[in-house]
């Protein structure tokens, strides 16, 4: 392969397939370009897979061990390694090919789903297996989850960017309540290692559709070795302040406003007296995924012409307003609608902050920057739900939110997104 760098630029203004008169950054513009088409879909069924497969091991765990401490456990070894591994990922994203970087992580997810069903399938399973087996899961998903954030512009186009960015934040909401409905309506009947076996299957529709797909190798930067490139990303958001500003915007929110998802079983059970084993609880979270998904959906149709820097500026209030009004309900009826629009602004702000990020950054320190914008995002997550529990139990679970709710009117009052840079790279 040559190594001249393509031409992004006529790339972007290629005519779209068919020649449709879509909105240049739709989600129906994103949709026209036949490889993002497929590794979308392809990574939608995986995603199910891995929601399933979520569902059943949370279950599993504790029914082995009525232990809330080791189902925690697990879920700290599925997210830990996003904060520990996401600049080596971010790193291999922006050195090696990006679809065999893709299709090796998939695999490797693929194969240790399987071990984990056999795990599982014996009568009294080893808990460290169980916890080592997820942990492995954890780690690929770590190193190979940069490098799908930095092939979106790749797939699309620069000026298609909002639309995909939009769809892949709809993929990971609808596997979010699509996944656990099924692994919870197969789980009586197949049991925890067969949803753990299905969902293995699964990374097969991932893997199939990245084959099919022509990725462009990433040019790497040489004028940085060793730690300076692992680190580059830092450099970046250094140097430029709107990614400096993003991606202290992803962090903060992340740490102070999102554990209430965590938190959404005591909300439920202590706040709306809903029983967390029932369907009300279940229709809660359904509430918020669905409100999640039509968030990000609004990004790639409704909010096109406008401009996502004043949609993060305004859903940063919104949100604050819909979790500072939850954090007062104590009635289960109007808790539905709020819980919905508590998932619609906060998924329609960060889809639009992702697109700014990504809209901004150039494709040469893609990878590096987006593992920190993972590490903030996915990997802040887990230590901001392990400080909101203990808030909670020393104080109340009301006393989170409303923490969230006044940070997002902080972040909302303090942070400027208006671009006045070039280019970061």
């Amino acid at each position: 392969m040559s190594d001249e760098v393509p031409n992004l630029e006529e790339a972007e203004e290629a005519t779209l397939e068919g020649d449709h008169p879509y909105r240049r950054g739709s989600a129906r513009a994103a949709l026209a370009h036949r490889d993002f088409r497929l590794v979308w879909s392809g990574s939608l069924a995986s995603n199910i897979g891995t929601w399933m497969q979520n569902a059943a091991l949370g279950a599993l765990a504790y029914e082995l061990t009525k232990s809330s401490s080791f189902v925690a456990l697990l879920g700290f070894a599925q997210l830990g390694p996003l904060l520990a591994l996401s600049l080596v990922g971010g790193l291999l994203a922006d050195s090696i090919d990006r679809r065999t970087l893709l299709v090796l992580g998939q695999g490797e997810q693929m194969i240790l789903s399987f071990v984990l069903a056999a795990v599982a399938s014996q009568s009294n399973p080893s808990h460290a297996a169980l916890f080592f087996c997820v942990l492995g899961i954890g780690i690929g998903n770590a190193l190979s989850a940069p490098t799908l954030s930095a092939v979106l512009p790749q797939l699309v186009g620069m000026k298609d960017l909002p639309g995909a960015v939009s769809l892949q934040s709809v993929q990971l909401n609808l596997s979010r309540v699509i996944g656990p409905v099924i692994g919870g309506l197969l789980l009586p009947k197949i049991h925890a290692w067969g949803v753990f076996t299905l969902n293995g299957f699964t990374y097969l529709f991932a893997i199939a559709t990245l084959l099919m797909v022509k990725i462009p190798r990433p040019y790497p930067d040489r004028s940085e070795t060793g730690v300076r490139r692992v680190l580059g990303g830092f450099r970046v958001a250094r140097e430029d302040k709107l990614v400096g500003r993003c991606l202290i915007l992803i962090t903060t929110f992340s740490f102070f406003c999102l554990p209430f998802i965590g938190l959404l079983p005591v909300i439920a059970g202590q706040n709306l007296n809903i029983d967390v084993t029932g369907f009300g609880y279940g229709f809660l979270f359904a509430c918020f995924g669905t409100g999640a998904a039509l968030g990000a959906v609004a990004v790639g149709t409704v909010l096109v012409p406008y401009s996502k820097a004043q949609v993060v500026r305004i859903g940063l209030p919104l949100f604050a307003v819909s979790l500072g009004v939850l954090a007062l309900l104590r009635d289960p009826a109007p808790a539905y609608l709020v819980v919905f629009l508590v998932g619609l602004f906060y998924f329609a702000t960060i889809t639009s902050l992702s697109t700014v990020l990504q809209a901004h950054l150039d494709h040469v320190v893609r990878g590096r920057v987006m593992s920190l914008w993972i590490m903030g995002f996915g990997g802040t997550v887990p230590i901001g739900l392990l400080a909101g529990g203990w808030l909670a139990d020393h104080t109340s679970v009301s006393t989170v939110l409303t923490v969230g709710a006044v940070m997002a009117l902080v972040l909302a009052a303090t942070i400027d997104l208006r671009e006045r840079h070039n280019l970061a790279g």
